[in-house]
């Protein structure tokens, strides 16, 4: 009967020293993360805004529909319609430094992911060796000596009782999305980039063809006013006053032909290749077709796939496993040996006759005092989590506010547009006024030029206007995140 309940009694302690190893295994110092929740308003502008961005777009044309809640494509770019525009930006991204070397970031980010899983597994060593000792007797002929040779094992592990490792190789996994969400940040910031300028080339070569056409324009009014100043019509108060146009005009010219040449440059060097290298391409706003439908992420899908707005997540997230990292430094290290020697007087004997040692062990070790240094790192830990936390927010309310002016922007930039337009089709209208005049001699040259003077300036204004949509258009699919997760880009990651 005593044997039995001692039996019993060896079967519970046993029980009990497994649940204890289990809840040990179990245990992770430091706190759990959780994503931070996502916004909770479904909108970008305040409600007050509404009426007034109703009544802006009921008064303006080209206005662009927002498809809330619709999927972005990868490659935003394509909205625009313009196979030189596509082709510019592959180009780009199968050459640009900037994501060979957050490709390469990442991959070694990923393998710090791997240095830290090493540190939950045994870890093994090989070893062998030779020592030759002796002693010299006093009076001995010759010292007495002998050889030793060896080889053998040994084998350590350290359980992660306390999750410290654990929570090592949680920081390291943030760290690596950290470097994912910068990867695609690169993508985007990149792709923005190369479409800007593309539309910026674009506007400048417009600006630099009607300047010239103004030029033009101000010599012939020059030559008039100086024929007529010459048999007394005009003073010389309208000679200067034509000479101050084309000056004023001819001064545009060269500030524009170096804007568009660096333009080129910069193109080149967002591509990847040299400015002397690169082929340079005629890009025109006609070329390109504005998306009358835009998509419009909501808020809380926002926070999902923007990459600053995730790689402030991922830095919260290691924040957050660091305080563990540093909780489990204050707790004990339990470390397990073992080791495992072949030993002879002969190499050869290590294989036939030889002595085994061997030793088995454990050790504990628990921090007693290091002058406050591990207390002080756990709270640098928590205040750099609440930091980070801190940086998080600001990240999302800087995101809800650029997506926000976006949205102003174009619907402003249909308002504009609509009265360019308007002024544009007046002047053509008076321009054809004064061509039907003169030809019936009711008007002068001088009236014919400066008609066609103000309407190459309202086609201007309208165009540079319509860039300013593309541009603002743009700038919106950037900041809605530009779809990268539907692109690959991690092409150069090995």
């Amino acid at each position: 009967m005593s044997s039995g309940r001692a039996r019993r009694a060896s079967h519970h302690r046993a029980l009990a020293l497994a649940a204890v190893a289990a809840l040990l295994a179990g245990c992770t110092a430091g706190p759990d993360f959780h994503r931070p929740a996502p916004p909770a308003t479904t909108g970008y502008l305040h409600p007050s805004a509404v009426a007034a961005a109703a009544q802006t777009q009921a008064q303006a044309r080209d206005v662009q529909q927002l498809q809330l809640g619709a999927e972005l494509a990868g490659q935003w770019w394509q909205l625009f319609h313009s196979a030189q525009l596509n082709a510019v930006v592959r180009a780009a991204l199968a050459a640009s430094p900037t994501l060979l070397a957050a490709n390469a970031t990442l991959a070694q980010a990923r393998e710090q992911v791997n240095v830290a899983r090493a540190a939950l597994l045994p870890s093994a060593s090989a070893s062998a060796g030779v020592q030759r000792s002796g002693s010299a007797p006093p009076g001995a002929a010759a010292p007495a000596a002998a050889t030793l040779y060896s080889i053998g094992a040994a084998a350590t592990y350290s359980p992660d009782v306390f999750g410290g490792t654990r929570r090592a190789v949680e920081q390291q996994l943030a760290l690596a999305e950290y470097q994912r969400d910068e990867l695609a940040a690169a993508y985007l910031t990149l792709t923005g980039d190369v479409v800007n300028e593309v539309l910026g080339i674009a506007s400048t070569r417009l600006q630099i063809s009607t300047t010239n056409e103004l030029i033009a324009i101000d010599l012939k009014n020059l030559a008039l006013t100086q024929r007529e100043f010459a048999v007394g019509i005009a003073t010389r108060a309208d000679v200067l006053t034509a000479e101050a146009q084309l000056a004023s005009d001819q001064t545009q010219l060269p500030a524009l032909q170096k804007q568009l040449d660096q333009a080129y440059d910069e193109l080149a060097v967002l591509a990847g290749q040299t400015p002397a290298s690169w082929k340079v391409q005629a890009f025109d706003i006609g070329q390109f077709t504005l998306p009358h439908t835009v998509p419009l992420s909501l808020p809380s899908r926002l926070v999902r796939q923007r990459p600053d707005i995730l790689a402030a997540e991922a830095q919260l997230h290691a924040a957050n496993a660091a305080v563990g990292v540093a909780m489990a430094q204050e707790l004990p290290d339990i470390t397990l040996s073992g080791s495992l020697t072949r030993q002879a007087l002969q190499a050869a004997d290590l294989f036939h006759r030889f002595d085994t040692p061997w030793g088995l062990g454990g050790s504990l070790a628990q921090p007693l005092f290091k002058g406050g240094a591990l207390r002080a790192q756990a709270r640098a830990a928590r205040d750099s989590l609440r930091a980070q936390a801190a940086t998080y927010r600001s990240t999302v309310l800087e995101a809800l506010g650029q997506v926000a002016d976006d949205l102003w922007a174009l619907q402003y930039d249909a308002q504009l547009l609509t009265v360019d337009r308007h002024s544009e089709d007046v002047a053509f209208e008076a321009l054809q006024l004064q061509q039907q005049s003169y030809t019936v001699g009711t008007t002068t040259v001088l009236n014919l030029i400066a008609a066609q003077r103000t309407y190459a300036q309202a086609r201007l204004g309208y165009v540079s206007a319509e860039v300013q949509q593309f541009e603002d258009s743009a700038g919106l699919l950037v900041a809605m995140g530009g779809g990268w997760w539907n692109d690959r880009l991690e092409a150069s990651a090995r």
